[in-house]
């Protein structure tokens, strides 16, 4: 059986000045793609989608304890929205050109129920090209905007994410990140780990009123981790995936889209989302080792933030940058502190800082969020 070895591979595709114009055509027009992985909040869609960023809060898993809260039945959780939207996080692509989802705006005007259909409209916003990165020389910063509706046509939710695209044998030549190296953990090192998630305080049906609250008060920690190849399979269980296709479907696909993938060592198409558990074609794209999705970081920080909130909170809105890789073996802790308190006519607010950080002490992601609190 021959493979394709290192030497025979082929290179990538660069990131001309004509894709960048055929791209720049289409600002302000809607990116179209397949559906949502889901399109109705089910209860297994729900269950999936919070066991896949290992959120266990009965408010989206246990119906009995769900109708006896203020809402009455089953929520999801915030972020549920990554999986009823496949063009937003990926994109409209550029053929061969990689895609790395860096970040995201977004605004909820209510929760998310049991039994929701939600359709949303994708709209290509703007480009910033930036000529001379340092991961990968030149690279597009490419901005969407996302509108979820209900069957009613009310608005539900909006969001503004972004991706950098960049030329992969660019990114990979030029190993940025490979000084990172994965831990090995020692059965003390996970001991504690483990121990930390028993730490967790999920807030549930105890009023956490809006007088009560202090500017620099910490949140408790969520830990997630040691990142193994398993949590994203359970993650994608719940999510989707972006190019996620099998057997015929996938092949017919490739066929048609030769360049939507990426070639592996026995002369098979991949998609790009292999570099979530391929270490080598992670490095081809230049990452040390495979890593995780960057939305499963935003619903990451989703879970530290309704878990302070409780039942009776409601998050309005969280802006978040994914600022480092996220590799398969990293120990993640999401933390958080309150910043501000303010009032908008009626409504008692709580400002807070969130971030992301590594067992190398390194802030993966940060950003902040917006809550509303009862108020006494």
């Amino acid at each position: 059986m021959t493979t394709v070895t290192e030497s025979k591979k082929p290179s990538f595709d660069r990131l001309t000045d004509e894709l960048l114009a055929e791209l720049r055509a289409e600002i302000g027009t809607e990116i179209k793609g397949p559906p949502g992985f889901i399109t109705e909040a089910t209860r297994d869609g729900i269950r999936h989608f919070a066991l896949g960023i290992g959120d266990e809060n009965p408010l989206w898993l246990d119906e009995t304890y769900a109708k006896k809260s203020p809402h009455g039945g089953l929520m999801a959780p915030p972020f549920i929205l990554f999986a009823m939207n496949r063009t937003a996080w990926g994109a409209r692509g550029l053929r061969g050109i990689h895609s790395m989802f860096s970040g995201s705006y977004f605004e909820w005007r209510r929760g998310i129920r049991h039994g929701d259909e939600l359709t949303s409209k994708t709209i290509l916003k703007d480009l910033i090209i930036k000529e001379h990165s340092k991961f990968a020389g030149r690279t597009i910063k490419q901005i969407r905007e996302v509108t979820f509706r209900d069957k009613a046509g009310e608005i539900v939710a909006l969001a503004r994410p972004y991706s950098f695209r960049m030329e992969r044998d660019a990114a990979s030549s030029k190993r940025k990140y490979f000084s990172l190296s994965k831990p090995n953990y020692s059965a003390e090192e996970y001991a504690r780990i483990a121990a930390d998630y028993d730490k967790e305080v999920r807030r549930g049906d105890q009023k956490r009123y809006w007088q009560d609250v202090e500017i620099g008060e910490n949140l408790p920690h969520v830990v997630k981790g040691p990142l193994t190849v398993t949590d994203i399979i359970v993650w994608l269980l719940g999510f989707g995936g972006q190019w996620l296709r099998a057997h015929g479907d996938a092949v017919r696909w490739y066929l048609r889209h030769p360049k939507g993938g990426i070639l592996n060592n026995f002369g098979a198409y991949e998609p790009p989302e292999i570099v979530h558990w391929d270490d080598e074609l992670a490095r081809r794209v230049g990452v040390p080792a495979a890593y995780d999705y960057g939305p499963q970081r935003l619903s990451w920080l989703g879970h530290l933030v309704t878990n302070w909130i409780g039942d009776h909170g409601f998050l309005r809105d969280m802006d978040v940058q994914v600022r480092r890789f996220n590799l398969v073996g990293d120990t993640t802790w999401c933390r958080g502190k309150v910043v501000e308190k303010l009032q908008e006519d009626d409504r008692h607010l709580v400002r807070l800082e969130i971030w992301a950080e590594d067992q190398r002490g390194d802030v993966t992601a940060k950003g902040v969020a917006t809550v509303e609190l009862p108020s006494k």
